[in-house]
């Protein structure tokens, strides 16, 4: 299943994509939120629409969490590139729920920033309260589906500052879309890349984590309890690089769309 979040007669619609005639099209609106729906999508209600082609809708970040949990350093190559060492445990930091920006919305590059970088991630969107969850469960049960993200970081404010929660969380530092899927498995690898100005930087793959999914999850929820809509960003693979006003950067999941988003400076 896949879905997306729009504007339809001035109002905010799920829609549930799917592919007619070679194209993604939004064929039917949800009745009730994903986030209502405890993790069992197929209860969900929809109404029949007049289908509308993906690429001509007004799409909407397809999240709205109550909080935004990022995993650092979770690809070795990253950890190397800018000289940090491997974590021995998942490294948890929250980005500002005030950071989200829709598909096609534009960066901006702070004014007290002399360096804003690119991060493609794979996000994971939690469909069902998990809190604590036992060694032996199958942590699946509690993810909605998964979307394309950019954590957005001002790189020399992360490095001064030394906590990272202003260089994540300035306004449109979180890009996220275009759809979330439950049709991919980060476990048996999907690829995660980066293309500025149709220029490839980031080439990586869910494969190379150090730290898969379910330990990343039961590792965030033996502290915070994940809700519906949560969004977990789940690390970036190397390649990160400075991006400035005019750039067009496309963030990229196999299986899952291009989150495509503008540069410019505040």
């Amino acid at each position: 299943m896949r879905y997306c979040r729009f504007q339809l007669n001035s109002q905010a619609q799920y829609g549930l994509v799917e592919s007619a005639a070679g194209r993604d099209q939004i064929m039917r609106t949800l009745v009730t939120s994903p986030e209502e729906a405890d993790g069992d999508m197929e209860s969900l209600r929809t109404k029949r629409i007049d289908p509308i082609p993906l690429e001509e809708a007004t799409l909407l970040a397809p999240v709205r969490p109550s909080k935004i949990v990022c995993i650092g350093r979770n690809y070795r190559e990253h950890a190397a590139e800018l000289g940090h060492d491997v974590p021995t445990e998942p490294l948890l930091f929250l980005k500002a729920t005030s950071a989200l920006l829709t598909p096609g919305a534009t960066v901006l590059r702070p004014k007290i920033s002399q360096r804003v970088d690119h991060e493609g991630e794979l996000g994971v969107v939690i469909g069902k309260t998990c809190h604590h969850p036992a060694a032996d469960e199958d942590v699946r049960q509690y993810i909605l589906g998964y979307t394309c993200v950019n954590d957005v970081t001002a790189r020399d404010l992360q490095t001064k500052d030394g906590q990272w929660s202003r260089a994540k969380g300035f306004d449109t530092f979180c890009p996220v879309g275009p759809l979330v899927t439950d049709e991919i498995d980060p476990w048996k690898g999907v690829a995660v890349g980066v293309r500025v100005n149709n220029d490839v930087r980031q080439d990586g793959n869910t494969r190379d984590f150090i730290f898969a999914l379910d330990v990343v999850i039961r590792h965030i929820a033996q502290a915070m309890t994940l809700f519906p809509g949560d969004l977990i960003a789940t690390g970036t693979p190397s390649g990160v690089s400075p991006i400035v006003a005019g750039d067009v950067v496309e963030v990229s999941v196999e299986g899952d769309g291009v989150l495509r988003n503008l540069v410019a400076d505040e």
